[in-house]
């Protein structure tokens, strides 16, 4: 169920500038709240997404997608001032976009980075993905309303994506927003709003919520 590059491209990019939006208007306070991130203050999340695609436009993929290697770069950031933080990621976006625009097609449908399961396309995916969740979890230390659009259908393909391949389900979800979207083929029905199926599906809400278990969670064992 991957998108195609051009509206993945667009996304990551787009989702990359919500969030710099989001954690450059944070007063002194709310950069140092606590998120839903256990142990993460929301400037330990700007440290980790700036972080992320910081090393991934480098080249800096040793430990890649492991909690050693998110940490690291949260720690490198620690204690930095916001404004230059934001900086970073300014920097970091427009290399992003850089990077992006350099795949053809064959790149794009060939694997990704060693340590990476699945195509450069569908990692790029997990990216936007996950960076829509970060800034939801940011919206929320900070007590603002959710976003909802593209990025909110990109976590959820991701995500089915994710559990379809590690054999959960067989399931039919029925989204408010998205409309039917089967997990593994057409199976129990399950119905939601995007948000919330999102929000279990990575941890952030009790499996209970959608009457499964915890099996549901795709982030069990990362940031």
């Amino acid at each position: 169920m991957a998108m195609g590059q051009a509206e993945v491209t667009e996304g990551l990019v787009e989702e990359l500038s919500r969030f710099r939006a989001v954690v450059a208007s944070c007063t002194g306070d709310e950069w140092e709240s606590p998120t839903r991130c256990e142990g993460w203050t929301v400037a330990d999340l700007a440290a980790h997404i700036t972080g992320v695609m910081a090393d991934i436009t480098a080249g800096r993929l040793e430990g890649v997608d492991t909690q050693p290697w998110y940490d690291r770069q949260v720690a490198e950031r620690r204690g930095r001032p916001q404004a230059a933080i934001v900086d970073e990621l300014d920097d970091v976006i427009a290399a992003t976009a850089g990077l992006l625009d350099l795949f053809d097609a064959a790149a794009w449908a060939g694997p990704a980075a060693p340590g990476v399961d699945g195509t450069l396309g569908a990692a790029m995916q997990a990216l936007w993905a996950g960076t829509y969740i970060h800034v939801e979890d940011v919206l929320a230390a900070l007590g603002r309303e959710p976003q909802r659009g593209p990025g909110l259908a990109a976590a959820v393909d991701h995500i089915a994506d994710q559990l379809a391949a590690s054999g959960w389900g067989p399931a039919t979800l029925e989204l408010e927003e998205l409309g039917t979207v089967e997990v593994g083929g057409s199976g129990r029905h399950i119905a939601t709003d995007a948000l919330t199926f999102v929000l279990v599906a990575s941890g952030r809400s009790e499996p209970s919520l959608l009457g499964v278990d915890a099996t549901v969670n795709v982030y069990r064992s990362t940031a």
